[in-house]
């Protein structure tokens, strides 16, 4: 039952039935401990991105039926701003007027962003909830939303496995964490790993795992923050195997170049939509990469959100290149590129078959092939991508699951 007062002193037991009890139950858990109306979308594994423009309906980005307007709207400033400033609140990151924009991680380890009163947003507070599963999705995963095929899949895996630089670009919701954390399981399962982010969304299965997050200050006084810069120089004295660094932006970017340099293995990620345009940021402002590092940098994996031949959309690696060399004469950067998407088949192309410069120059004799027979590396990578078909076809696709199976098959020599 539930208790009501009643008079100056009493109280008075109301009775309820079992459905009004356990209604009011949800309610009061939902808006105390969850995030109110959003519950449902919170728990809904469907869903990817939650969002709010403003006085208007709630917007959500589903996994199969892409953008929806929901049934949810606000109607009222008060009621928008209430509701926003209890969502700060929640995470422990409240919005002033004074600070009015916050960047946070929810505890499930979903992305928020919120802007708070019309004073910065006109049509009213806002806020946008980029949700991350739980488990990350496997490589094979990705293989079976057609992301990337088998034999690009093998490829990576030698490539990582010899401790080579990459850098997996794309633009804004184009799957760039999504494909970091799948690749991971490619890493050998001994090695020290660090990684470096402003918001934790990299996932690692290495029992070796440092986690770094970098800090702001919530307020005046809580001391200086901590940059990814400072962590990543104190990354690399750690003697990590890998440096995975969440996004890089700004002048970390020239530490990273510097600590591939030095000859630690670096994965990240950047905002380019393409190879030239990710050169043509990185030596430029405000990360300033001299252009004879660029070459450091082994490997470019370019990721987007596409739309495919039947109208709908999808994400793809479109292009799989390798950096080869910077000539100072002509100004002017070679790179080979290995794997690309044909957009009007939907259809991944091998141009780099017997034509792979890191294969044949830097993989090939760490396999035990002499230069007279380097392109045996071709077959190691057929045969990975064999297994991982095999794994697939036996339903071993899980992320954990594959990470186990892998780890056996690299000890036995088999993959």
């Amino acid at each position: 039952g539930l208790f009501q007062g009643s008079g100056k002193s009493k109280w008075q037991r109301i009775e309820v039935t079992q459905r009004e009890f356990d209604a009011l139950e949800y309610l009061i858990a939902r808006d105390k401990i969850g995030m109110g109306m959003l519950e449902p979308f919170v728990h809904d594994r469907w869903i990817e991105d939650i969002s709010c423009s403003g006085l208007g309906p709630i917007f959500i980005e589903h996994k199969v039926f892409k953008s929806m307007r929901s049934a949810l709207e606000f109607v009222d400033y008060d009621n928008l701003d209430e509701f926003v400033l209890r969502l700060s609140e929640s995470i422990q990151r409240p919005v002033t007027l004074r600070n009015p924009i916050v960047d946070a991680t929810l505890a499930d380890g979903s992305r928020i962003n919120i802007v708070y009163g019309r004073e910065v947003s006109q049509r009213g507070s806002n806020f946008t909830i980029r949700k991350f599963p739980g488990t990350p999705l496997s490589i094979l995963e990705l293989i079976g939303f057609g992301s990337l095929n088998y034999q690009m899949a093998a490829y990576i895996s030698l490539i990582l496995e010899a401790g080579m630089n990459v850098f997996i670009c794309g633009e804004t919701a184009s799957g760039k964490t999504t494909l970091i954390n799948a690749v991971t399981t490619f890493v050998p399962p001994d090695a020290k790993i660090v990684s470096i982010e402003d918001t934790p969304e990299v996932m690692v299965p290495h029992p070796n795992w440092i986690r770094e997050v970098s800090r702001t200050p919530l307020k005046t006084g809580d001391g200086p923050g901590v940059s990814m810069l400072d962590l990543l120089k104190a990354a690399l004295r750690q003697r990590p195997n890998l440096i995975i660094i969440g996004e890089i932006r700004g002048e970390e970017g020239a530490i990273a170049f510097q600590a591939m340099q030095t000859g630690h293995a670096v994965m990240a990620t950047f905002h380019a939509a393409s190879v030239e345009k990710l050169i043509q940021r990185l030596t430029g402002n405000p990360i300033y990469v001299p252009k004879t590092y660029i070459e450091n940098l082994n490997v470019a994996i370019i990721q987007s959100l596409v739309k495919l031949p039947d109208g709908s959309t999808g994400r793809r690696a479109i292009s799989i290149s390798e950096i080869v060399a910077y000539d100072p004469p002509s100004d002017t950067f070679s790179f080979v590129e290995v794997f690309r998407w044909n957009q009007v088949t939907d259809v991944f192309e091998f141009p780099g078959d017997k034509n792979s410069f890191l294969l044949e120059e830097r993989i090939a004799a760490t396999k035990g092939f002499p230069p007279a027979k380097r392109q045996g590396i071709y077959a190691v990578l057929e045969k990975r991508a064999k297994v991982l078909r095999k794994l697939q076809e036996k339903g071993v696709s899980g992320y954990y699951e594959l990470l186990r199976v892998l780890s056996r098959a690299q000890q036995e020599g088999i993959f």
